[in-house]
């Protein structure tokens, strides 16, 4: 039997719109909007101002309250709200996955002392339901690997520039024309807001607990026009590679016409799982969005009602894994033509050269660490796109 659940909600953005809205829609659950606190008091919205307040103690220190949702874009403030809303016994739902990523060990911490659930479906993938499969269905023991088309604003733009011929330039300005990318979209477009997601899928996939730091990214603002004539997907990757280590890393990958991933365009996110015996699954959605996002916010909402929380069983079963630190990885390596020769170096095994005046371009095998350390110096000279693990 479900419980009476009465709302906190922080935040009535995108997302906190399309949250009040499907809640009022819904039939099946049995909750109420309290209290609404947000940042801007002048601020026009679709409902009364007698809905918001303006004090996160509004929500954090009122009894009746035994949900809070967290819908801010402010990472550090929303860890301090949750937080507080944990230690006060209250359970939480959040989509703010910076947030969750960079303070995971402590929120799950917190999730243990004061036995409240904390739930983020909405965090990754926005209406597609990865996380909670993740905990529940799928094994550690036979999980293989699980990759994604995970931030909706890169993938616009690479849809864009491969479809569409667009430059790199022109398909960022129409995707921030349309509310897709930031003003300043670096976190999208450099691949941080892909790794703080692959950071939670490794949670959930394979118990391993990390931080920001550890998990190396690459976006995709360094493309050029060779890059552009190649169907491109920025992918957060994790596969297993043995008992004792998994492969971890955001990057552009090159995709054929027969992989799936090639049908994911716009903003649409697409995640594949692999495992030792179901083989191949596919999930696909809306990875953003106002009501997409909002239903995801409203099946946490569900869940807790019935008592629902992660048990994170794959961290207690996981000791031995750990990221895997050096493996080869065949890729394609733009740079400035008189560079070829600094470069050459790194690679173990070089396939196919190119170059012309301007550019040049290797096809080859290269080191993990070797590729780290070239993007660690050189990354605002050079490009490259992954072929595949090895």
């Amino acid at each position: 039997m479900s419980k009476k659940l009465t709302i906190g909600l922080f935040g009535y953005g995108v997302v906190g719109t399309g949250l009040y809205d499907v809640l009022h829609k819904s039939k099946t659950v049995d909750a109420t909007i309290k209290k609404i606190v947000v940042k801007h008091k002048d601020k026009p919205r679709n409902i009364s101002q007698e809905h918001f307040h303006y004090d996160k103690n509004e929500i954090l220190q009122d009894e009746e309250i035994n949900l809070v949702v967290e819908l801010i874009d402010d990472a550090d403030a929303a860890f301090e709200i949750v937080k507080t809303a944990l230690e006060n016994g209250k359970a939480v739902v959040s989509a703010n996955k910076k947030m969750i990523a960079e303070h995971f060990e402590e929120l799950y911490e917190l999730q243990k002392k004061h036995q409240v659930p904390f739930l983020y479906e909405a965090a990754v993938c926005g209406s597609i339901p990865i996380i909670r499969n993740l905990e529940e269905y799928y094994n550690n023991d036979f999980l293989q690997s699980i990759q994604g088309i995970v931030n909706g604003s890169t993938n616009y733009i690479l849809t864009k520039t491969f479809q569409d011929n667009l430059s790199y330039e022109e398909a960022l300005k129409e995707a921030q024309e349309k509310g897709y990318a930031e003003s300043n979209p670096i976190l999208d477009t450099g691949g941080f807001d892909a790794r703080s997601k692959l950071q939670i899928l490794l949670t959930h996939s394979f118990g391993i607990t990390t931080k920001p730091e550890e998990v190396f990214n690459v976006g995709i603002q360094n493309l050029g026009d060779l890059e552009k004539k190649l169907q491109i997907k920025l992918l957060a990757y994790a596969q297993k590679r043995n008992e004792e280590e998994v492969i971890a890393l955001v990057i552009p990958k090159f995709v054929k016409s027969t992989d799936t991933f090639s049908t994911v365009s716009d903003v649409f996110n697409g995640v594949k799982v692999q495992t030792a015996f179901a083989d191949k699954q596919f999930f696909y959605g809306r990875g953003a969005g106002s009501l997409p996002t909002a239903s995801a916010v409203l099946s946490d909402i569900s869940a807790i009602a019935y008592d629902y929380r992660y048990e994170y069983k794959k961290i207690a079963n996981s000791e031995n894994l750990k990221l895997a630190q050096d493996f080869p990885l065949k890729v394609l390596f733009r740079h400035k033509a008189k560079d070829s020769q600094n470069f050459e170096n790194y690679f173990e095994e070089i396939e196919e050269f190119y170059g012309n005046r301007e550019d040049a371009y290797f096809v080859g095998s290269i080191r993990f660490q070797q590729l780290k350390d070239v993007f660690t110096k050189h990354q605002d000279e050079v490009s490259f796109v992954l072929i595949d693990i090895l």
